[in-house]
This record gives structure tokens, sequence and C-alpha cells, in this order.
């Protein structure tokens, strides 16, 4: 059976992408402005603006100048209700496994340790066991200096990961097993976890450490932006 085609409309992608113009640097945003954000003439972005202001999902301004509406207030505050870290984590991970055949895991940072929140083990006679909930040190492990990292931590070894935007640890915890972390963002850009691959030694060789890398850069970033992220690269 042939796989279905993509359904998209035209129109409504192009005023998503007038809202998705807006941010934390740009509340508010003349016309001309708002055509250099999304290259779009400013003819298009008035006609669709006017759908959107009359939803209220745009506001313009007496001078002109357009910003965001109260309806995305009241959607935000639904969604915050219905909201459930697990719901976004746990495909990831489940993707993150099935690609790499290693197994995944999503820390949080919890004062001076850091906890398992979520994980998904690969199908393996000997695989490495952590199991959800359990909580660690912030002082060694991939994920552990993810976290530090990216919470701020300072020293020129925690600015080289936050400039690589991940890291590899070679049996820092267990000798037998290496593991990557990289981060995941949130709304505002703010740190939410890192997500983990923990892998036996003798099968993280640096073509596996570069392929794995691959694979979960793009999962934490498809991750951070369903969770509300905007960071670009």
């Amino acid at each position: 059976m042939p796989a279905q085609k993509e359904q998209r409309v035209e129109a409504v992608e192009r005023a998503l992408t007038i809202l998705d113009a807006f941010g934390d640097n740009d509340p508010r945003m003349t016309l001309n402005e708002l055509s250099q954000k999304t290259g779009f003439y400013p003819s298009t972005i008035l006609r669709l603006a006017g759908s959107l202001e009359r939803f209220g999902y745009v506001h313009r301004e007496a001078d002109g100048r357009f910003r965001l509406g109260s309806s995305l207030y009241r959607l935000g505050n639904q969604y915050q209700r219905t909201f459930n870290l697990a719901d976004y984590v746990r495909p990831a991970l489940r993707e993150l496994v099935e690609i790499t055949q290693e197994t995944a895991a999503f820390y949080i940072k919890d004062g001076d340790r850091r906890v398992c929140l979520f994980r998904h083990h690969a199908d393996r006679i000997f695989r490495h066991y952590l199991e959800e909930g359990a909580s660690l040190t912030l002082d060694k492990g991939a994920t552990a200096r993810i976290l530090m990292a990216f919470s701020g931590a300072p020293g020129l070894f925690y600015d080289d990961i936050r400039e690589k935007g991940y890291y590899i640890s070679l049996g820092e915890r267990d000798p037998e097993t290496g593991a990557i972390g990289v981060p995941v963002f949130g709304m505002g850009n703010a740190l939410v976890g890192s997500l983990g691959l923990t892998v036996q030694m003798q099968r993280f060789t640096p073509e596996a450490q570069s392929a794995h890398l691959e694979v979960l850069k793009r999962v934490a970033k498809e991750l951070s932006k369903k969770l509300g992220a905007q960071r670009s690269g």
C-alpha cells in the first residue's frame, strides 16, 4: 500500500509562519519587519493578518505594529493544563532505541543530583540496567556533564561542552560503558533535561559514537521544538 501523501495547506502554514516570527526579542513588529522575518510580501501578510486578527491570534496596535493576540494566551493555558512531559519524551526514547539498538534515557537536574526520569531499554542480553527514578551524582557521566554545563556551571571544561552541544563519556561512571549526552530545551530556551545513550565499551567504537551522536542530536532538536524551544542549529 503506498505511503499516504503528506497533507499541507499553504495558507495555514503561512499564517503559522507569521505567528512563529514573534519572539522574546521581537514582541511587536511593523509590517516591514514581519515581511523581512517571514519572507512574505506585505500584501500577503496583511491578508493573513486580517484573518488572524478576527480570531484573536494577532492584534494590530494604533501605531500599525503587530503583536500576538489574546487567543494564544487562552490556548497556552489549555496546553499547560494538559501538558505531560512523558507524552513527548517517551516516543523520542523509543525512536532512539529503534535506530541505535542502545538504551536511551532522559535525565533532569534535581539540586546536586540527576534523576533518571524516563528510560527505554534496548532489547539486548547484555545492556546497561538503571531504572526510572534512580538518583545519581552530577560529577560523572555524559548526561550529568550536560546538565551541569547547560545549567551554567563555570569553567573551560563546561564552556567546551556548551560550545559543542554534546558530551561523550568513556567509562566515567562504569568502566564497561560509555555514553553520549545532549541537552533538551523548552519554552524560553530553558534547559529541560538531557537525552542520553548508554553503550557497552566494546560496541562504542569511534564510528558508533559518530553515528549515534547524529541521531541523538536530531531527536533532541525535534523534542526541543515540540517542547517550545526556539533554538536554531
